[in-house]
């Protein structure tokens, strides 16, 4: 018999997305794809009880207040097992998020053409499968700023995507990190469909316990107040003049965030908006 799981349909703008699904993540749901102005998740079903929805609709409706949206609609289902999970895949196709750069799963391989970088990524019901703004922001700044055999340090590396675009367009290696020990099984997965995993390092710690610095190109596709945490430690731990590339970011938070990071000792350089997206890059003083 396959195992139950509960999806909890979230409706609400796609700003608040990333933060809910982080939220959710620490209540134990393990499985998020977008549908639309809808947020899948989804729980197993020995994990969830009906008392919890009143809790949960509190915590959500915070976070659309901080984006100053009401509170979102909630709508719960149980499904089996194999129908979410075939559904989700029939979601992820190859896509083009660059001139050169194309995503694909493994279930939809890609032909690729003359220049083509294909990024094998198999996200297993995470983000950082190209479909996300801030992942294909990210992914132009890095094919932009990335200097042929630089030290890469993904911080909350999840799918490991960037790491792995890094190393594709040239980086000599590459150290992800993330807390999530699922990030960390999957972006190893992901090092090995794409050969990389000889210079790819993948650890599940956070940032205080990387103790190697003097990193080329640093790229943080968190949330701003994790990376405005983390941000002293992160320029730490660049080489002289090198590039921080941040995102997660909403276009109304940029007057904001670009005063931080030239407060931390940046020099914008370039920056991208996609939507209601934005991303950095920073070169270090």
């Amino acid at each position: 018999m396959p195992r139950s799981h509960i999806e909890l349909a979230i409706g609400t703008e796609t700003a608040a997305f990333d933060t809910i699904t982080g939220a959710l993540s620490i209540e134990g749901f393990e499985g998020f794809w977008e549908d639309g102005k809808i947020l899948r998740a989804y729980i197993a079903g020995d994990r969830w009880h009906p008392d919890r929805l009143d809790d949960l609709r509190l915590n959500l409706a915070r976070i659309t207040n901080d984006f100053a949206l009401p509170p979102p609609s909630l709508t719960l289902t149980p499904v089996a097992d194999q129908n979410w999970n075939r559904s989700w895949e029939e979601s992820i196709r190859p896509i083009r998020v660059t001139e050169r750069i194309v995503i694909a799963p493994t279930w939809h391989p890609f032909r690729a053409g003359t220049g083509d970088i294909v990024l094998t990524i198999d996200p297993k019901m995470s983000f950082g499968t190209g479909y996300h703004e801030t992942t294909r922001l990210m992914l132009g700044l890095l094919e932009r700023h990335l200097t042929s055999g630089a030290r890469v340090l993904d911080a909350g590396t999840g799918t490991g995507i960037l790491a792995i675009a890094a190393l594709k367009l040239g980086a000599a290696s590459a150290l992800g990190f993330d807390i999530d020990e699922w990030s960390y099984a999957n972006a190893l997965e992901n090092a090995r469909l794409n050969g990389v995993s000889g210079l790819f390092t993948v650890r599940q710690c956070d940032l205080p316990s990387v103790t190697e610095s003097a990193f080329d190109l640093i790229a943080a596709n968190i949330q701003k107040n994790v990376i405005e945490e983390m941000l002293p430690g992160l320029v730490s731990r660049l080489a002289p003049a090198g590039t921080l590339l941040t995102s997660g970011l909403l276009a109304g938070d940029r007057d904001a965030m670009a005063a931080t990071l030239i407060r931390a000792g940046l020099a914008l350089e370039d920056e991208r908006r996609e939507g209601e997206w934005i991303a950095f890059a920073g070169r270090l003083l």
